[in-house]
């Protein structure tokens, strides 16, 4: 089975915050799990792919380069958007389509936007998910925490499905890189 990582909005200035915004929840625990699964498909020699939003820093500078302490490999993708869907005019789907990705595993922020919708298209898309649970993060919103917000999509995404396709949710200490989808098929 092809697969790849695919890590969105991990971006300085989105995990750090800034004058204007908080940092994620949690963003000790968010960058170590993105390299621990970064580690993880290099040595699964799984592609690895970045996707950054061009509305964080103004889409240049420091603060919009992914976080200075991910361990971006050297060959990894890179693709920037303008929509909170990671898919929506940036090539991303049909790159991993020409590649004929049928797993996708999914971490980065923000949690009820870029990391729901892209759940959700890939699944559309003709390629299973896997979230990984304790990867993803947000702020606080005016009616959940943030760990309020994660909580109620990990239940939310795991087993969603769109007919033949699934998405899964699991943590970073788990094999990520063995699905286990078939299970609920």
């Amino acid at each position: 089975m092809k697969q790849t990582l695919l890590i969105i909005d991990a971006q300085q200035e989105l995990i750090d915050g800034s004058q204007e915004e908080s940092a994620v929840f949690n963003k000790e625990k968010l960058i170590g799990n993105i390299n621990i699964v970064i580690e993880k498909a290099r040595n699964a020699n799984v592609p690895i792919v970045f996707v950054r939003d061009l509305d964080v820093a103004g889409g240049k500078g420091k603060g919009f380069e992914v976080h200075d302490e991910i361990n971006v490999p050297l060959n990894a993708k890179i693709f920037d958007k303008k929509a909170t869907n990671s898919f929506h005019g940036t090539g991303l789907l049909e790159h991993l389509q020409s590649q004929e990705i049928e797993h996708v595993v999914i971490m980065g922020c923000a949690t009820q936007y870029c990391i729901d919708t892209a759940v959700r298209t890939a699944t559309i898309s003709g390629m299973d998910v896997t979230l990984v649970g304790d990867g993803h993060s947000t702020t606080d919103s005016e009616v959940l925490s943030a760990e309020q917000i994660i909580k109620h999509h990990n239940k939310t995404l795991h087993g969603h499905y769109n007919v033949e396709h699934f998405s899964m949710v699991r943590n970073a200490d788990e094999d990520l890189f063995h699905p286990t989808h078939d299970s609920y098929r």
